[in-house]
């Protein structure tokens, strides 16, 4: 008995590593054909231009990384590649850490303060989830130019700062803590706003990172609106600026040009995802969140 129960262990020890093997496998194959298409694009980034029009294309980098990135960076084609990233990273900032204020706020008040209409207020910020930013443009740009917000950055952030969703996660997070932890902080005396930021807003931090990442790519990928709002060229996102990049007509298109602002239109948001990758984990998984 003795021997077959070692005979059935090792043949499950052998199916395990059998499988463990496959999906490792699988995992390598995943990332092979996502990173494929990055790969050409930064080894287009490096070449020059007839190396890319004529078939087949290297596939390997080429010697002209520094004169490309350098032509992107202050030269671009219609404004420098740099002035651009900064334009976005200011959007992107500006939209995530906007959202995430007014939703802890709104959160705040609707879990720990009782007013009339509470509920009502709560359920109408939420039904707000059903009107994206398409249904409502023309509304919100004619306030933002009645404001005199065109072309601004203030233009850019404030229409975008409300957020439905991250004051629906708050809530249901401020629901969690424990009452006697506002019942011990009243008897001590401490008012909400030090209530809220020496006990609430740190206990949140997991839950900010995640919502942080994810609102600073949502920003970061904004086209439509700053497209609307935006003339100046010195306004323009990095989005804007690569669809921008592709000629019209029977102008040629300078790839390698295109390619390292695409490149660089990355290195952001990948940044932010590797910088803040266990909050991020822990505040998405977290079942003490």
């Amino acid at each position: 008995m003795a021997h077959k129960s070692k005979i059935e262990a090792t043949g499950m020890v052998e199916k395990r590593g059998q499988s463990l093997w496959l999906t490792h496998a699988l995992m390598i194959l995943g990332i092979l054909i996502v990173f494929f298409p990055i790969w050409l694009a930064f080894v287009a980034s490096t070449v020059t231009q007839s190396e890319i029009a004529s078939p087949p294309m290297p596939l390997l980098p080429g010697g002209y990384f520094f004169e490309n990135y350098k032509r992107a960076l202050f030269s671009g084609i219609n404004v420098p590649v740099s002035t651009m990233l900064a334009n976005s990273l200011i959007m992107a900032i500006g939209i995530a850490v906007g959202k995430i204020a007014i939703s802890l706020l709104s959160a705040f008040a609707i879990v720990y303060f009782r007013f009339p209409g509470r509920k009502t207020f709560f359920w109408m910020i939420f039904i707000t989830l059903m009107l994206p930013v398409e249904v409502r443009i023309v509304p919100t740009y004619e306030v933002i130019a009645g404001f005199g917000l065109l072309n601004s950055y203030s233009g850019l952030i404030f229409p975008l700062i409300a957020s439905a969703t991250a004051t629906f996660l708050f809530r249901q997070f401020f629901m969690t803590i424990p009452d006697e932890l506002a019942e011990a902080a009243r008897v001590d005396g401490a008012r909400p706003m030090q209530f809220f930021l020496d006990i609430v807003l740190p206990m949140s931090r997991t839950n900010i990172a995640a919502l942080f990442v994810i609102l600073f790519i949502y920003g970061w990928n904004q086209y439509l609106w700053p497209l609307l709002i935006t003339t100046d060229p010195e306004m323009n996102t990095i989005v804007m600026g690569i669809k921008q990049m592709f000629p019209s007509g029977d102008d040629t298109a300078d790839w390698p040009v295109i390619m390292a602002t695409s490149i660089l239109a990355m290195i952001p948001p990948v940044i932010i995802v590797v910088s803040m990758q266990k909050l991020f984990i822990r505040g998405l998984v977290d079942s003490e969140k």
